[in-house]
């Protein structure tokens, strides 16, 4: 899979991201590149762990890029805070 749908995938991982945790910092720009840092970290690690990862434009890839989306946002925002 090309980093070009990482990227897509994360641009919109992101965006849905922004509204499930409506409480995050970072404005909506911070938010969706967190979004696209999430879904190359959600795909790595879906691939690694589960073998499922970002493979095209498919609603498994896109779950595996939202769930990278948020849990990078909380990580951020736990960083945030301190």
């Amino acid at each position: 899979m090309s980093l070009v749908y990482w990227i897509i995938f994360g641009l919109l991982a992101g965006a849905v991201a922004s509204f499930i945790m409506p409480g995050a910092k970072g404005g909506i720009l911070g938010l969706i590149v967190l979004g696209i840092i999430g879904a190359v970290v959600g795909g790595f690690f879906g691939q690694l762990l589960f073998g499922v990862g970002v493979t095209g434009f498919n609603l498994n890839s896109f779950i595996v890029a939202v769930i990278g989306s948020l849990l990078v946002i909380y990580a951020g925002g736990l960083l945030a805070k301190k």
